[in-house]
């Protein structure tokens, strides 16, 4: 599976060997349920379960956030973690017509001024 990647739809997403895992590895070193990724206010929290063994970017973990490009190791798996690019939808007129009607605005409060201070 060198290579491969997957795609979370939805959180909380299990990663270990059991067939309820979102994703599933059948590699040597992977427990049943071994990680668990959870959503929340502060951003993509990983929690290894009790007894099961993890490493990110090389160091022990047994919870923490993750960052972009960080590396977990599992048994013999390694995977990278990254957030998607996230698609804007084409919004070039939507933004020129709120800078416009900014000029707009501007124009007359500077019109506004000028006749008040006349």
């Amino acid at each position: 599976m060198a290579g491969a990647s997957y795609v979370a739809r939805r959180f909380p997403l299990r990663i270990g060997r059991s067939s309820v895992a979102e994703l599933r590895l059948e590699e040597d070193g992977v427990w049943d349920e071994h990680l668990l990724l959870g959503l929340d206010p502060k951003g993509i929290c990983l929690k290894v379960q009790p007894n099961a063994l993890a490493r990110v970017n090389g160091q022990p973990a047994s919870e923490i956030y993750l960052r972009n490009g960080d590396t977990i190791d599992l048994g013999v798996v390694s995977l990278r973690f990254w957030l998607s690019r996230v698609s804007q939808s084409k919004l070039r007129f939507r933004e020129a017509l709120s800078w416009g009607a900014i000029v707009l605005v501007s124009l007359g409060q500077i019109a506004l001024l000028y006749w008040l201070l006349r």
